[in-house]
């Protein structure tokens, strides 16, 4: 087996040669070729009104990570992935038993110190009622007084324990901490969990953003403008209602990133898609663009044809970023050439000009 050497950037022109020659019939097609009628289009950049664009990736707001606050095994899971739930909606139970021993623990303990609380101030009272006859001691007084209040104390403490008890019985009941719909179920019926582990995810789908990152000499522009829109992958393009620029760089990569808040939407997008934020205050037009139709991929090759003076020729490119239905062209073209609108009718051109010489 032959060891897989990785192909040196040099070597791309050949391997355009070859996709060239794979076109026809073995034989490298000229750098020119002559042909009429073909359908073309002329390269424009983009526009500097439309300004220039960042990917980032929605997420929500508000998104509550469920975990587990007391042990037990799950005894029953009433919703799932999707689901649209209420604020204080019961969304998992776990088993009880444990927790309810605790409290009836606790609550004993609590009778027993109230006994002893009484016991200890009604033997203060008599010791106060003697002492004022003198038939007591006033250390005996003292040491009647600190029982009373230690056993006070002790009554105070098992209150605190029965509360603490009865709020692990409560943590046996997951509720939705506000309305929105659940995006994560990450345990089953029957399964054993402890304190700490995650039992679901639950965002609020009208309060959503996207986050980018810009190049540091673009953020006094975009902190000035305060203007962006976000173009969605379904096609859906919306004014950002909220425009935040983070007020220091990334010490590593400069960029700052910028936060984008998202109105209200039906049908909202889902936390981690990705969304292109457009920023009207920082010029674009600095590539060409070509639309992504006109463009004829083979293998690690992109490559569009090139109409100059009537005669047609194969071209290759470097791609930058897609916006819609365009994409950028980093090398390889400029604003104002004309291209094949077709490649497949270009490639068929290139063949029939092959064949008549």
């Amino acid at each position: 087996m032959k060891p897989n050497i990785p192909r040196p950037r040099h070597a791309l022109p050949l391997l355009l040669a070859a996709v060239l020659a794979a076109c026809g019939d073995g034989r490298p097609e000229p750098a020119t070729v002559a042909v009429e009628g073909l359908s073309s289009i002329e390269v424009g950049a983009a526009g500097a009104g439309d300004g220039r664009g960042w990917d980032g990736v929605v997420e929500a707001v508000r998104q509550a990570t469920l975990s587990a606050q007391t042990s037990g095994r799950v005894a029953q899971v009433q919703a799932d992935v999707n689901d649209r739930v209420e604020a204080g909606q019961v969304l998992l139970r776990l088993t009880a038993v444990e927790q309810l021993a605790g409290v009836d623990a606790a609550r004993a303990q609590l009778r027993a110190a109230e006994a002893a609380a009484r016991e200890a101030e009604l033997d203060y009272r008599r010791h106060a009622d003697l002492a004022q006859g003198q038939y007591v001691s006033r250390a005996q007084l003292d040491r009647a007084r600190a029982a009373r209040d230690t056993a006070a104390a002790a009554r105070d403490a098992a209150r605190a324990q029965l509360a603490s008890a009865g709020q692990q019985g409560a943590y046996t009941l997951v509720r939705a901490p506000y309305a929105g719909i659940v995006s994560t179920r990450d345990v089953e019926p029957g399964e054993s969990v402890n304190p700490g582990q995650r039992l679901m995810t639950v965002f609020a789908p009208d309060a959503l953003r996207v986050e980018v990152s810009v190049p540091q000499s673009e953020a006094d522009a975009i902190r000035a403008d305060a203007v962006a829109q976000v173009r969605l992958d379904d096609g859906r393009r919306i004014d950002a209602a909220q425009v935040t620029v983070f007020p220091a760089a990334d010490a590593a990569t400069h960029a700052v990133k910028v936060r984008v808040g998202l109105p209200a939407l039906d049908p909202a997008p889902q936390p981690g898609n990705s969304a292109r934020v457009v920023f009207p205050a920082v010029k674009g037009g600095v590539h060409p663009q070509v639309p992504a139709s006109a463009l004829l991929h083979r293998g690690e090759v992109d490559a569009v044809y090139v109409l100059a003076d009537g005669r047609l020729s194969l071209r290759q490119l470097r791609l930058g970023e897609r916006s819609g239905d365009n994409v950028e062209v980093i090398a390889g073209l400029k604003a104002g050439e004309r291209i094949a609108s077709d490649p497949l009718a270009a490639m068929q051109a290139l063949a029939a000009a092959r064949g008549e010489r």
